[in-house]
């Protein structure tokens, strides 16, 4: 069984009901099962079983259906970032050796490759783009075990990390999914970010999979997520919390009316510090549920609404998950002591296809990404911070995550990003880069007051700076690297 196998069921059963909806445009399962399909048989014919199809596309209509046609016919979806210089597009597709490559870009046109123009490209018309037959002989149902995904993510190399999937992942995915959210066809499916994103891809491919329907965008813009969102009564509202903050400020800035149909908003990909009551007054009928994962694990801690979640801990375990804090060489440790966090799910990635240089430890089934962390006497999983990022200063070990969490809580701070300098006397100094919270002026006494609460002495940083243009990755989470260069070129305001 793929991810996509009940496509036809659905196109079967309810043919004029809108499958996606593409800023406004809707595609019918009718159309949609005639599109994949035309697709997949084109892919298969002109690639070997298995083949890779690199697809450095925009987002629209042609990502979509590609992605969903790859998966059908048994082929690898390498899903690009259509951001990316061509060095980094060419050195990918050859590390990932590619059978095919899609693109809109005329640059990396060649004989070998398709050259897609998706600008205004009506849904409908995606197979008649890619010139696929019209009656094409359906290519026989992938295997479940087969990878249908590689995803790419920022790498340490200089290259971006590719990891990959098979189909039973994703479908494992869905069924705890269903067990936690409950998604089923009568609802209808915001997931307004880049589908190079894991998030959006993965919303794209479980409304497809349970039947409900999916509103995408080419672009993200607040205003017309929400106006798609009433226009459509979006009840499953997908983001990172830097999108979900900006839906509820432009509707703010807007004098937008409620929308009461939402019944769940799902965050993730960082931690939600800020209150949510302005969210609820947005969506007042919804309710909230961040989920941490990783893209080689797939969902990890879920905490919801209605469960006692402590303030700082991401949630317990999701359905279908076990955890276990294991020292590093090994050994389970017991609650309230940190140490890395193992993952046993059946919803792990396969191997890293490029850039990842080791595969992540397992012990048995259990895995881990190198997060660390601890669980409380409730089992609820409390994150210290990424091993790679951890820093010695005065002969202590701190992780920068717990530092920027309780600077983020400070009311004039929006991000914060903490590093070490070399110094001879402690091993490593923290500094503290900050973006303000809109024009007003932050002092660099209130900060650490403000962190001296909550801290010790140790983990209170000195050196701070002011960085106003904020660089986030395209999954919306703060570049460190990016932060740290603009430090190292003078390019932050020193804070005194």
């Amino acid at each position: 069984m793929s991810i996509v196998a009940r496509l036809s069921g659905h196109a079967a059963r309810q043919p004029d009901k809108a499958a996606i909806i593409l800023d406004g445009t809707a595609l019918s399962w009718r159309d949609l099962h005639a599109q994949v399909e035309r697709l997949a048989a084109h892919f298969a014919a002109l690639t070997p079983p298995g083949g890779g199809i690199a697809l450095h596309l925009a987002n629209g209509p042609a990502l979509a259906l590609a992605f969903l046609a790859a998966a059908r016919a048994g082929r690898e979806a390498q899903v690009l970032d259509a951001g990316w210089p061509r060095a980094i597009v060419e050195a990918v597709v050859a590390g990932l050796g590619s059978a095919l490559v899609v693109t809109t870009d005329a640059r990396l046109a060649a004989p070998d490759r398709i050259l897609i123009d998706d600008r205004g490209l009506d849904p409908r018309a995606v197979a008649d783009a890619f010139a696929a037959p019209a009656n094409p002989p359906a290519p026989p149902q992938p295997d479940t075990l087969q990878p249908f995904y590689v995803g790419l993510t920022s790498g340490s190399t200089g290259l971006p990390k590719a990891y990959r999937r098979h189909h039973r992942s994703w479908l494992d995915s869905f069924a705890a999914d269903a067990v936690e959210f409950g998604v089923t066809a009568d609802d209808v499916v915001l997931a307004p970010g880049a589908l190079s994103h894991s998030l959006f891809l993965y919303a794209l491919a479980h409304g497809i999979h349970v039947g409900a329907t999916v509103i995408l965008c080419r672009a993200f813009r607040p205003l017309t997520a929400l106006e798609l969102a009433r226009r459509h009564d979006a009840t499953i509202i997908y983001g990172v919390p830097t999108q979900l903050q900006m839906l509820v400020e432009a509707a703010e800035r807007a004098g937008l009316a409620p929308l009461v149909a939402p019944r769940w908003v799902l965050s993730t990909g960082a931690k939600w510090f800020a209150p949510t009551d302005r969210l609820r007054r947005l969506f007042p009928a919804c309710g909230f549920a961040e989920f941490y994962g990783a893209s080689e694990t797939s969902f990890i801690t879920v905490a919801k609404d209605g469960e006692p979640v402590p303030e700082d801990s991401v949630g317990r375990a999701f359905h279908g998950v076990r955890l276990s804090i294991r020292d590093e060489a090994g050994r389970e440790l017991p609650s309230g002591e940190a140490g890395l966090v193992y993952v046993d799910s059946p919803m792990l990635f396969s191997a890293y296809a490029l850039g990842g240089g080791d595969q992540p430890p397992r012990i048995g089934n259990a895995m881990t990404v190198g997060d660390v962390g601890f669980l409380d006497v409730g089992g609820y999983l409390h994150l210290v911070g990424r091993a790679r990022r951890m820093i010695v200063t005065s002969g202590k070990n701190l992780y920068p995550e717990e530092i920027e969490a309780v600077l983020e809580r400070h009311a004039s701070v929006a991000h914060a990003a903490v590093f070490a300098l070399a110094d001879a006397k402690r091993g490593e100094r923290l500094v503290a880069v900050i973006a303000p919270r809109g024009t007003v002026r932050i002092e660099r006494a209130a900060l650490i007051a403000h962190a001296r609460v909550a801290l010790p002495l140790y983990k209170v940083p000195r050196i701070f700076g002011i960085l106003r243009d904020w660089p986030l990755t395209r999954s919306g989470k703060t570049d460190f690297e990016a932060v740290r260069a603009l430090w190292d070129e003078g390019r932050c305001e020193s804070l005194q």
